[in-house]
């Protein structure tokens, strides 16, 4: 029976021979080296690029927010245009979520032979971090799966980008509200005929409920990369 026919069950990812796969790669130009150096190169070009469409949908939230506050401050603005902005925001932060999952799936392969293929090359006295790697990574190329949760990939996106977006259109519609009328803050968050009440309870439990999402404390799913700070040194003096 030839290498590619192999039972999985007689991969020992112990052995020798497949934890130093890296071995191979610094050992011959060609093969496996060779296969591995443009396979990974594509793995980073797609990170590089679900990581830019990120960053649109960013710029494109920054851009009408900043549209949203200028004509809201205007003579003809309305503290409700504050109100549509932090829907829109919304709908924002929900295709960048998505984005993030599929975002995350490339850059855990990424990460996975950098972890378990790059390092080990470099340092095999160390191991590996994950012993069955390839055959998760074969897994995953057979059966693409999503890593992280959609919450997860929500509140990850509200503590870094979205929630600083939130907090200004709230206090952007409180200040329209509080300097701009003479009458009770009630009165004047009145929509039509939906009383203030309503409309500030409603705001409220909105922002509750964003906070929730962005500090509930949860295991993390998406690959990490720099949450574990350890501070070294790289030069021996300071130049």
């Amino acid at each position: 029976m030839g290498d590619n026919d192999r039972d999985w069950d007689e991969f020992d990812p112990e052995a020798r021979e497949e934890r130093e796969i890296g071995r191979e790669m610094v050992s011959k130009s060609t093969g496996l080296g060779s296969v591995m150096a443009h396979f990974y190169r594509g793995e980073m070009s797609v990170v590089t690029t679900w990581r830019q469409r990120l960053d649109e949908t960013i710029n494109w939230a920054v851009t009408i927010i900043s549209a949203i506050l200028i004509y809201a401050f205007s003579t003809e603005g309305k503290h409700v245009i504050l109100l549509t902005g932090m829907v829109v925001i919304a709908v924002f932060l929900g295709i960048e979520a998505r984005r993030y999952q599929a975002y995350d799936v490339y850059r855990s392969r990424a990460r996975m032979l950098q972890e378990n293929l790059f390092a080990n090359t470099l340092d095999p006295s160390q191991g590996v971090e994950h012993p069955a790697w390839r055959r998760e990574l074969s897994d995953d190329y057979r059966n693409p799966t999503i890593k992280t949760p959609y919450l997860e990939a929500l509140a990850r996106r509200l503590r870094r980008i979205y929630l600083p977006f939130f907090v200004l259109m709230l206090a952007a519609w409180l200040f329209k509200l509080t300097a701009f009328s003479s009458q009770s803050l009630f009165k004047t968050a009145a929509i039509g005929k939906i009383p203030g009440l309503i409309v500030l309870g409603v705001v409220g439990l909105s922002y509750i409920i964003l906070v929730a999402i962005t500090f509930w404390p949860r295991e993390r799913k998406a690959k990490g990369e720099f949450d574990k700070v350890e501070y070294g040194e790289w030069k021996e003096s300071d130049q």
